[in-house]
């Protein structure tokens, strides 16, 4: 098992090279970038792509690589600042210098600064740590919470009208858009045309410091109580679905029926032999399920309750092309990802001792 540890340990570098590689070369090709969005603000334009839409205005700006005028909307403005400019941002050097400088860098987890935040990437990763982490893991245990139990009593009463109606419910339930389901729930329940019972923004009150600790605990879970359900509605239709599956490929099982003929009760059967066959994929896959509710589904549920986590933090700097932080949380998120692979795998050989890893061809 060891050497298989090994082995995946050793495969993270070049799938996490290969990854930032991709993502460096298309960087290249996309319009825009942070020197052309300080010209735009500068302009008036008020971002980039305001000075791209009037690129053909001979007021506006030259097009790119036109005499000296490098970027759009850089004419009036002196060489000298441009250039200062190239030198800040470190594009002066050539795109495969700044990648392997980059990469360097990221080895030893100096993300660097952000361009237009003053403030070091990790340390805003570590700020916006605390609202994403909040989704994902409390959407994933609510999630494994009601669709185990809800699984499990679907594959014993297979075909009965509770497995068709809660499939209905289920099915309905997973149709629904996040985002739509996440503005119904404030419509209704925070504000918007009926009641007021939950708070419409934010992780907490602004007086939460003053606050006990019964009191703080009770407004966290107020606040993230809508967030919580609308990240989560979509998730359990997979899971239930998953556990219903696997109970019933397992209790058709023969060693279920010889449980069975041996005169063991139907719980002991249940839960002493098929659940630990059938909870195998579905609890074994709580890593790759949290990776994905985390870094996945967090982005629209945060800017619609307006909650400031990674996912409005990625967009807002791929909007400004900030890439420092563009780069370092897609590093900091693929090596999460990666190791939560790992970790998957070895949660199968914790449940099961019975899976070895170490015999399988890699």
């Amino acid at each position: 098992m060891g050497a298989y540890i090994l082995r995946r340990l050793l495969l993270i570098l070049p799938t996490l090279f290969g990854i930032m590689v991709i993502n460096f070369s298309l960087t290249q090709f996309v319009p825009g970038g942070p020197i052309e969005q300080i010209i735009a603000q500068m302009s008036g334009g008020g971002d980039v792509f305001d000075t791209i839409a009037g690129g053909g205005d001979a007021g506006a700006g030259a097009d790119l690589g036109v005499g000296e005028e490098k970027y759009l909307g850089a004419r009036g403005l002196p060489p000298e600042f441009i250039k200062k400019l190239e030198v800040e941002f470190g594009f002066d050097k050539p795109p495969l210098e700044r990648f392997l400088r980059m990469m360097g860098n990221y080895l030893t987890f100096d993300f660097g600064d952000s361009y237009f935040r003053s403030v070091s990437v990790i340390g805003l990763v570590i700020e916006k740590m605390p609202v994403s982490i909040t989704l994902g893991l409390w959407s994933t245990l609510i999630a494994y919470m009601v669709s185990i139990p809800l699984g499990i009593r679907k594959a014993v009463r297979d075909g009965s009208r509770f497995d068709t109606w809660t499939s209905a419910i289920i099915i309905v339930a997973y149709s629904i858009p996040g985002f739509l389901f996440a503005i119904l729930l404030l419509v209704l329940f925070a504000g918007g045309s009926y009641f007021q019972w939950f708070p419409l923004r934010g992780l907490h009150s602004d007086d939460w410091e003053s606050y006990s600790l019964p009191g703080k605990i009770g407004d966290y879970f107020w606040h993230i109580a809508l967030p919580v359900l609308a990240s989560t509605i979509s998730s359990f239709a997979t899971l239930t679905l998953l556990t219903k599956n696997s109970f019933l490929e397992e209790i058709r099982k023969q060693y279920v029926m010889t449980a069975r003929a041996k005169g063991l009760a139907e719980n002991r059967v249940l839960y002493g032999h098929v659940f630990r066959n059938a909870m195998l994929i579905v609890i074994a896959g709580f890593p790759a399920v949290f990776v994905s509710v985390f870094f996945g589904g967090s982005l629209i549920i945060e800017t619609i309750f307006s909650l400031d986590g990674l996912g409005r933090l990625g967009f807002e700097a791929a909007v400004a092309r900030d890439y420092p932080v563009v780069f370092g949380t897609l590093y900091i998120f693929g090596l999460i990802g990666l190791v939560m692979g790992l970790v998957s795998d070895l949660m199968y050989v914790w449940i099961d001792p019975r899976i070895d890893f170490a015999t399988r061809e890699t």
